[in-house]
Order: C-alpha cells, then sequence, then structure tokens
C-alpha cells in the first residue's frame, strides 16, 4: 500500500484550489496519508523559493492570470488577495497535527475549511473562533486548538525539516513513498497515474 506525505501551508491558494482531489486518489488507489503543514516563510530560504512579495513583478502577474484560471477551472470559489492574508500560519497548522493524532474526525475536510476560511470566506485563520469552527466542521472536538499547542510547537518545525530531506520546496506538494515528490495541484493527475502504475 502507498503511503502520501501531503506537504502545505495553509496560507497556499493552490493547496485550497487542490480541493478534495488528492484524497480521492488516496482512496482510490488505497493509499495512507499523512498530513504536514508546514512554515513555508522558512522552508522558501532553504530551498531557493522567494515569498510572493520579492517576486519580480511578472512572476506576481501571471500567478493571478494562473489562479483566475484554476478558479475557473476548479469551479471553486476564490478571492485572490483575501482581507486576512498573509496571517500566522501556526494556529492552524497546530489544530490540524493535533486532530490528525486525535482522530474522530476528517483531516483533509478540516484542512479544506481551513483553507476555504481563508480564500473563499474572507476569515482570520489565525484567529482562535475560526480555527475552532473548522475543527467542529470536520467531526473534531473544537477543543484541539487549545490542547494541541505542545504537539503541534513540536512536529510542525519537525515538518519542516521532513521537507527539507524529501526535497520539497513549495506547496502543496505530494511525496509517495518517501520517494517521488510531486509538486503542486496541477499535477495530481501524474499522481494518480504514478500511483496507478502508469
Amino acid at each position: 500500500m502507498a503511503h502520501i506525505d501531503y506537504y502545505f501551508t495553509v496560507l497556499s491558494p493552490w493547496a485550497y484550489l487542490a480541493g478534495d482531489r488528492m484524497e480521492k486518489i488516496a482512496a482510490k488507489h488505497g493509499a495512507t496519508v499523512t498530513y504536514k503543514p508546514l512554515d513555508i516563510m522558512a522552508l522558501f530560504p532553504r530551498t531557493g523559493g522567494q515569498p510572493l512579495g520579492e517576486r519580480p513583478p511578472a512572476r506576481q502577474n501571471y500567478r493571478l492570470q494562473e489562479l483566475a484560471r484554476w478558479q475557473k477551472a476548479t469551479g471553486l470559489p476564490l478571492n485572490a488577495k483575501p482581507a486576512h492574508w498573509p496571517t500566522n500560519a501556526a494556529p492552524a497548522s497546530y489544530a490540524i497535527i493535533g486532530a490528525q493524532s486525535a482522530g474522530g474526525g476528517d483531516v483533509g475536510a478540516l484542512v479544506r475549511a481551513i483553507l476555504r476560511a481563508s480564500w473563499a470566506e474572507d476569515r482570520d485563520i489565525a484567529e482562535d473562533a475560526v480555527i475552532k469552527s473548522c475543527l467542529e466542521s470536520a467531526g473534531f472536538d473544537p477543543a484541539i486548538a487549545d490542547t494541541s499547542l505542545l504537539a503541534g510547537a513540536e512536529t510542525y518545525p519537525r515538518n519542516l525539516e521532513d521537507a527539507v530531506e524529501a526535497g520539497v520546496f513549495g506547496s502543496p506538494t505530494y511525496v509517495v513513498d518517501g520517494a517521488e515528490v510531486f509538486w503542486g495541484q496541477d499535477r495530481l493527475d501524474m499522481l494518480d497515474s504514478f500511483l496507478a502504475g502508469a
């Protein structure tokens, strides 16, 4: 059985635009998934990336065009310039880490709820009330937002180190069995084919 390590930041519009496609692909092939939220701003300088504001205007403009194209292709509502972005990604990331460890709900649904809150609903995903509402909507105890702080603080930086070691440099990235790397939600069809043995 294949295993997918899913590296992403809750600040990524591309992770949002992936929707539930990765989860459907994993289910189709019987693959397991570990969700590994990470600090993208710490990843960039270690892997040759640049924060959005430091990229040349041509790249920033192209990003907006691509976001519009993918929004149309996926049909997901998207505000390309959300009101609360960027924000502190750690609290929502800690909640995802805690929820995955606690069980009892749908981690994929939690990730999507947090991403949707930022990219479609103009809510601040650093706020406790927003995180708790996302936890509850995915079937988790909202108190995980409070009880996951220690585990989150330990695991979040470890996810970054794991990402660097795995060759990850952007979000979202899907790593199959620690070896095959697929960067970007636009590579999900290739992930599907790989898991099918093609």
